[in-house]
């Protein structure tokens, strides 16, 4: 987007939040029903009084989700019917197969049956940016707009490796996992750069040590059953669906490795919000709601209820609603009530898209190997994060100003072995790490 458009975007949300008149939260007593075609549930919160100057552009949009709980905030959304209240009526929330699925459908763009938006690994909008993942390598613009979660990942090995007892420290597994197939979701994605941090850390080299293969996560669990995999690092719930069928077990969770970590993001077409700027802060605007919803702990386990039908991730109540009360049963007898590294939607800013993340989303591709040496690190991430309309979607809800950062990074962060990322000299970083791509 040019810096004209940004400006005249920024415009835009100063008039709508001036214009907007907000019921702020959505009720937990709401009742949980199914969406009706037009993507709003019977029991829609009215929608609120939009000034006609402020409407969104479009009404439709089609976003896509994997099943994962990190996705409830547009499951959410959807259920309570957000989106419409905030002039999106037509919102379509569909399931993707997989990651490569859901690029595929982003790069056709609805007008082409595919998506405009969706739930998605944090590093995917810039591989598709930087047209490293896509057909022909050939660009496709992404913005970030929100980032959905911090923590709520796992890494977890079969059964077999039970009397290793391996937690953060990988170094037991140099010899167990020697040839053997790690799992991941997909290549260059938060799920793969944790179980590479994390395998790196403890002196074993994903790239010839190991063999990393990408499986769907609604198949992890089956993979596993069926020996194609000796680990594998996903969202949950499918971490504790493994564990409640004792089929394996958590070694770790990644906050473990990087507490009140980023991952999964909100993305957009980048050309889909050079013309629907009014409409992407719209949508924005009903997925923080969400988040701040989903986030308070009267409302868990209304949201497993919710998220746990056939039509979002057909899993059962059991299996998602421990963990996402932060009570995580490692299947090792370690089990802890109550995690400080629980899945975040809203506290402690997890919903911000902070550009020192993404940097070190870069600074990781490049790491291995699925990024260029020579990208531009700030540019890219400039490009990509839509931080602005965060903001503006944030100002118009209402959210007090203690909530809404001052600054688009977060600082200096420091991983579980020791070794720092400083988001401003990320060159420096990726020099200190002894095992990375030749």
């Amino acid at each position: 987007m040019s810096h004209l458009s940004r400006r005249k975007f920024i415009i835009t949300a100063g008039a709508t939040a001036a214009g907007t008149l907000l019921a702020h939260g959505c009720s937990s007593s709401s009742p949980t029903s199914n969406a009706t075609p037009s993507g709003a549930s019977p029991s829609a919160t009215p929608a609120v009084n939009i000034n006609p100057a402020d409407a969104p552009e479009v009404t439709a949009a089609k976003l896509g989700f994997i099943a994962l709980t990190d996705s409830a905030p547009l499951i959410v959304a959807q259920e309570k019917g957000l989106f419409a209240k905030y002039g999106m009526k037509d919102v379509q929330v569909t399931k993707q197969a997989s990651w490569p699925v859901t690029r595929d459908n982003l790069e056709l763009g609805s007008d082409k049956g595919g998506i405009d938006g969706a739930h998605i690994l944090s590093p995917m909008p810039y591989q598709m940016t930087l047209g490293t993942i896509t057909k022909g390598n050939q660009p496709v613009p992404m913005n970030i707009v929100a980032r959905l979660n911090t923590n709520g990942q796992a890494i977890s090995l079969s059964k077999k490796y039970l009397d290793l007892k391996v937690g953060t420290d990988s170094k037991p597994l140099k010899e167990a996992l020697a040839n053997q197939k790690i799992a991941i979701t997909f290549p260059g994605g938060t799920h793969d750069l944790w179980m590479r941090y994390w395998l790196a850390a403890g002196g074993i080299n994903p790239d010839t040590d190991v063999s990393v293969i990408p499986i769907p996560p609604p198949q992890m669990v089956a993979n596993m059953k069926s020996g194609s995999m000796e680990a594998f690092c996903v969202g949950e719930p499918w971490n504790a669906q493994l564990v409640t069928q004792k089929v394996g077990y958590t070694a770790l969770v990644t906050g473990e490795l990087w507490k009140d970590h980023p991952e999964k993001a909100l993305a957009l077409r980048g050309d889909w919000v050079e013309k629907n700027p009014k409409a992407a802060k719209a949508i924005t605007m009903a997925v923080l709601e969400a988040q701040q919803w989903c986030d308070k702990a009267e409302n868990h386990d209304e949201m497993c209820q919710i998220i746990s039908q056939d039509k979002w991730l057909k899993v059962p109540v059991a299996d998602i609603i421990g963990r996402s009360k932060g009570q995580i049963d490692y299947g090792t007898g370690r089990i802890e009530a109550a995690s400080p590294v629980a899945m975040k939607f809203w506290a402690d800013n997890a919903s911000y898209p902070y550009k020192s993340h993404d940097a070190w989303f870069l600074a990781e591709n490049i790491r291995w190997g699925y990024m260029p040496a020579t990208t531009d690190i700030k540019a890219t991430v400039d490009k990509v994060n839509r931080e602005d309309i965060w903001k503006a979607a944030a100002t118009t809800l209402g959210v007090p100003a203690a909530q809404i950062p001052a600054t688009t990074s977060r600082g200096v962060e420091t991983f579980f072995d020791g070794v720092k990322f400083d988001p401003e000299k990320p060159e420096e970083y990726l020099k200190g790490l002894a095992i990375k791509k030749a």
